[in-house]
């Protein structure tokens, strides 16, 4: 497609043979309505009996099931083209308005899509000095118009191909053939079912035009924006509208609220804590909680871009529970390195904004790995139910378990979207996170090159191999000043039930075998992971400060580099 063919397209005369088509199919259905009336129905109640007729009537009924199969192919093709002409008008309209505004900025667009401009100041057709932005942008908008156009162009093609293969070799008058038809053809009007395998859902996306696509991100934001195998670009822009309409909604739950109550009730040596300041107090901690999430998730997004600050892509957003948080730095679709990170205990929609850092350093980190000859996106996975607290929350793996399908998907969508093959995918974790990594990873294995587990209490397993990756590609790091090396198990082969029974000061590996809360310890020697560097000195949320060796080792392996 180029620019001349898209702008001087006839987009109405795809409407005129809509139109035509539809006459044709109405008259069509009505010829099918009188062959009832004045065949079937008349040979039904005749007398006419014997083999002719029981031959006759049998090959009339299969003619109407013919006739009916036709109508629907008939009605499929004027929809074909009712979406042929919605998807080349958007493609048409977004040209052309490119094209006027470069007109606007004393552009001259070329018919090869070149845009030149007058850079004399003193010639009244001077472009300003922000010309060259403008071009770029306009020269973007170009690109898309005319990629829009080239994919409605092959979408309704191959419909419109189908279509006409059935009509010509007999096999639109199969009834079966019409069924299935039909419902491929609804299939595109509907979004997918939760929990539908992402490469279903990456096929069921791109065949739709984008104009359909534009529809269902502004009809389905909220099913669209949380759904594996939606391109990161298109999950952004629904979720985006989920941000939005989830920050008027937790706004209108705080002002709901109203002022505090009371903190106590009653008087004298009565006085007592005020049960509805306590709960005010706890929905209204949990509502600016979220709030301030959301507020961190749109600093981020509307953050100029430069070197410490790459564009961010909003890939999952609910405020249920906790909230949850899917946050890019850098496309994943397009980046050569992929890599998702897993928090730990505390992860939720509130503390997004340090997790989101934690992200931009990661790739900070990748880009002086590889001397900025690679591309890399690091995702901020905070898609489960985290446990909030130590005690008794983060001592329970159920939080874990509850994860694994949820990672799965979202790591098989990350291939299923991604233009080619992923060139290095990393699933990194800290702390509880690194028990949700390790759970998914043993009980269903994950896509990925490369599996870092910080600061971990246990990955679930006993050995690096164990995780169902080459253990070669397996790292872990773990600081001696890091409080999490307190996390014993509790009964790792007859050990005591209380988890502090057994600490020593040798990191408490309580049982003499380096087991911790869920597993060996994963910088022990027995466990096979390659152990990274650390500050002797760091705490358990120290891995990401400036100068870290171990985030230099991280930008390594999520680089390819090690």
């Amino acid at each position: 497609m180029d620019i001349k063919t898209l702008h001087d397209a006839d987009v109405i005369g795809i409407s005129t043979a809509k139109s035509a088509f539809d006459t044709l199919a109405t008259a069509f259905g009505q010829h099918i309505e009188s062959w009832q009336h004045d065949v079937v129905d008349r040979l039904g109640h005749s007398e006419w009996t014997g083999t002719a007729a029981g031959h006759a009537n049998t090959r009339i009924s299969n003619l109407g099931t013919e006739l009916q199969s036709a109508k629907q192919e008939l009605g499929l093709v004027s929809r074909a083209l009712q979406d042929a002409y919605d998807g080349f008008a958007a493609a048409q309209a977004h040209l052309i308005s490119a094209l006027d505004d470069a007109k606007t900025h004393k552009l001259t667009v070329a018919d090869d899509g070149g845009i030149t401009w007058d850079k004399d100041p003193n010639s009244p057709n001077f472009a300003g000095n922000d010309a060259e932005n403008q071009a770029k942008q306009i020269q973007a908008r170009i690109t898309a118009a005319l990629n829009e156009a080239d994919h409605a162009d092959q979408t309704i093609n191959t419909r419109l191909g189908h279509l006409a293969t059935n009509a010509s070799n007999g096999t639109g008058l199969d009834s079966a053939t019409a069924k299935a038809d039909t419902d491929a053809a609804n299939a595109l009007e509907q979004v997918p079912a939760a929990g539908t395998d992402p490469n279903s859902v990456k096929a069921w996306w791109n065949g739709l035009t984008d104009e359909q696509q534009h529809r269902m991100i502004l009809n389905h934001p909220d099913q669209l924006g949380n759904m594996d195998g939606i391109p990161a670009v298109d999950r952004d822009q629904a979720n985006r509208i989920n941000l939005a309409r989830g920050k008027q909604d937790i706004q209108r739950q705080l002002d709901g609220l109203g002022p505090a109550p009371a903190t106590t009730i009653g008087s004298g040596r009565f006085i007592r804590p005020n049960p509805a300041y306590t709960d005010w107090q706890q929905k209204h901690d949990d509502l600016t909680d979220k709030m301030n999430g959301i507020n961190a998730i749109e600093g981020r997004l509307n953050h100029p871009v430069d070197d410490k600050h790459p564009p961010t892509f909003l890939m999952g957003f609910d405020t249920n529970g906790h909230g949850h948080a899917i946050v890019a730095v850098n496309n994943p679709d397009t980046a050569d390195n992929v890599s998702t990170y897993v928090p730990g205990t505390g992860a939720r929609l509130g503390s997004i904004g340090s997790d989101i850092n934690r992200s931009d350093v990661m790739v900070a980190s990748a880009n002086d790995a590889s001397k900025g000859k690679s591309t890399t996106s690091s995702i901020t996975w905070v898609g489960y139910d985290a446990p909030q607290n130590i005690i008794p929350e983060a001592a329970d793996d159920t939080y874990a378990k509850n994860a694994e399908d949820k990672l799965v998907s979202f790591e098989n969508g990350l291939h299923a979207t991604h233009n080619g093959k992923i060139g290095n995918n990393t699933i990194l974790a800290h702390s509880y996170g690194t028990t949700t990594v390790g759970y998914t990873m043993r009980d269903h294995g994950l896509p990925v090159d490369n599996a870092v587990l910080i600061a971990s209490p246990g990955a679930g397993v006993e050995n690096a191999k164990d995780l169902r990756i080459d253990p070669n590609h397996v790292y872990a790091a773990q600081s001696q000043a890091d409080a999490i090396g307190w996390a014993a198990a509790t009964d790792p082969g007859g050990m005591g039930d209380n988890i502090w029974d057994n600490v020593k000061s040798d990191w408490g590996f309580g049982d003499g075998d380096h087991h911790l809360m869920y597993g060996r310890q994963t910088t022990a020697p027995e466990f096979g992971a390659n152990v990274m560097p650390v500050d002797p000195d760091a705490g358990h949320s120290d891995y990401w400060n400036d100068g870290s060796p171990t985030l230099a080792a991280m930008g390594q392996v999520i680089a390819g580099k090690q």
